[in-house]
């Protein structure tokens, strides 16, 4: 920790421990002291830690094949691309290294697109306040937070904040230079909002009528994390754009953008490009997890799993008058607390789990998606204990 200080950047706020191995839902430091995870690399590592699948997959690729540039096809990219199509409303996949990448690319194909089809004013965005789509120029000017936003100024021009959940402000912004809306269906970074009934879909209606693209940032709520594949099929409607990252590889790191034919056209030979997008290793993985969470039950394990979940935190909600509210889906769930989250995170790691805090008061949960109800009812225990030692200080 003390050499980590003296030669890393200090971006990170990181809590007093070193991660040496994990096995599944636990981790390990190097005392050997075990934690069980509700963080998952941040809803990344979906089918757990060491999974003998991914791990196969890497080591046999990486005998095999590591990297030869896009200028070449591979056989490991090219079927992954043709499941997340045959898997999504999409029928073209671009390959990158991280959600900002894939968001980044998502907001040029939307841009190039209207300049194509002859409105080159229309270039502006519409996106969510509290949202979040990464930490390059131009996600971070159009993350609707304005502390991600601190000490970068000037942002990237080009994006309208409208409230989360309010279809009329996002009629109201939408201009002759408008040319997208762009939302995550479940905002994780800003507090596990979810929408409301019936607004994923008259937004979809909207675009429609304005002729606006819709882009979805499934970067943390796809691959399974709420119960679908993606969290845009609980509403039974698609959008013309969709960003996926995170947990596409397991952790390796690994991003997509999928879009509609007739959108992907706008992305020629030379408009975009990755050194390492979709490489042979990396996409080697991706196929597994993306075949795993379909065949080896981990979807349907997140819709039951996450259903207790959910219980088991409203009963912590009955019974504490600081927990304002439970909300999410599958395994994105958050307990938006009336108190400060940190404290309640430290006591955690200190009892053996690891969970999240956002927005400063919003404890989010985020396992992998493999979790059993006994380590669920573990940390429901462990929460009820700290919780009833907060509620005698409070009094």
């Amino acid at each position: 920790m003390e050499k980590a200080d003296q030669v890393m950047a200090a971006t990170y706020k990181r809590f007093p421990i070193v991660l040496t191995r994990g096995e599944g839902c636990t981790l390990f430091d190097e005392k050997g002291d075990a934690y069980t995870d509700f963080v998952a690399g941040i809803a990344v590592c979906n089918l757990g830690h060491a999974h003998p699948g991914v791990a196969q997959a890497v080591a046999d690729q990486a005998r095999r094949l590591v990297h030869v540039s896009n200028l070449y096809y591979t056989v490991p990219q090219t079927e992954l691309a043709e499941w997340l199509v045959e898997h999504s409303f999409a029928d073209r996949a671009f390959f990158c290294n991280s959600g900002a990448e894939a968001n980044e690319a998502a907001i040029k194909l939307a841009r190039k697109y209207s300049k194509d089809r002859g409105a080159p004013e229309r270039f502006r965005i519409i996106t969510m306040e509290g949202s979040f789509h990464g930490r390059t120029m131009a996600t971070l000017s159009a993350s609707g937070q304005s502390k991600i936003h601190k000490g970068f100024e000037p942002l990237v021009d080009g994006f309208d904040f409208v409230p989360f959940n309010d279809l009329e402000a996002v009629q109201n912004a939408i201009t002759g230079e408008t040319c997208a809306v762009m939302l995550e269906p479940i905002q994780g970074e800003g507090g596990v909002q979810c929408p409301v009934s019936g607004y994923l879909e008259d937004l979809r209606k909207l675009c429609d009528k304005h002729g606006l693209l819709l882009i979805f940032d499934e970067v943390q709520t796809g691959m399974g994390r709420t119960g679908k594949l993606f969290a845009h099929e609980h509403f039974g409607m698609t959008p013309d754009i969709m960003t996926v990252a995170k947990a596409l590889a397991n952790g390796l790191p690994m991003g997509a953008m999928l879009a509609k034919e007739a959108v992907a056209a706008s992305l020629t030979a030379g408009s975009h490009a990755s050194t390492f997008g979709g490489t042979p290793l990396v996409a080697a993985a991706a196929l597994i997890v993306v075949k795993s969470l379909v065949e080896e039950g981990v979807l349907q394990n997140c819709e039951r799993v996450g259903a207790y979940f959910k219980e088991r935190l409203l009963e912590l909600k009955a019974k504490y008058a600081f927990i304002q509210e439970v909300r999410g889906e599958g395994l994105l769930l958050g307990l938006d607390l009336a108190i400060d989250g940190v404290p309640v995170v430290k006591a955690c790691m200190d009892r053996g789990f690891l969970i999240n805090c956002t927005q400063e008061h919003i404890l989010r949960f985020i396992p992998p998606l493999i979790i059993q109800e006994g380590q669920i009812d573990s940390l429901i225990e462990c929460l009820g204990g700290i919780f009833e030692d907060m509620a005698v200080d409070i009094s």
